[in-house]
């Protein structure tokens, strides 16, 4: 019974040091930004590693009084794009610590 315990504590300890890790990854990444673009640049979103939009650039070309439901469009796009591209660069990083496991209370 002891080794299971002991097996268990080990296990417990490794998920502690992970956890640990990813933390540190996170408030890394905090501060990266990552961007995206929509309509060929006239669009430009970036998004910090806390999922928080930085930024948005629109060129003078995409604001058209006469058309805001195209600018809506590409603003949607970019930021969801700029979203997405942070996730995956938090799971990218968070991976190299988990192995890829998916640890159901670590991230």
């Amino acid at each position: 019974m002891s080794n299971v315990k002991g097996g268990l504590g080990g296990i417990v300890k490794q998920a502690q040091r992970m956890q640990q890790q990813i933390s540190r990854i996170q408030d890394g990444l905090a501060e990266t930004n990552v961007e995206a673009s929509a309509g060929g640049g006239a669009v430009v979103a970036e998004v910090n590693g806390r999922q928080e939009l930085v930024r948005l650039t629109l060129s003078k070309d995409a604001v058209d009084p006469e058309d805001t439901e195209t600018l809506e469009a590409l603003i949607l796009a970019a930021v969801n794009l700029a979203m997405k591209n942070s996730q995956e660069m938090i799971q990218s990083e968070v991976n190299k610590v988990t192995g890829g496991l998916n640890i159901p209370g670590l991230f």
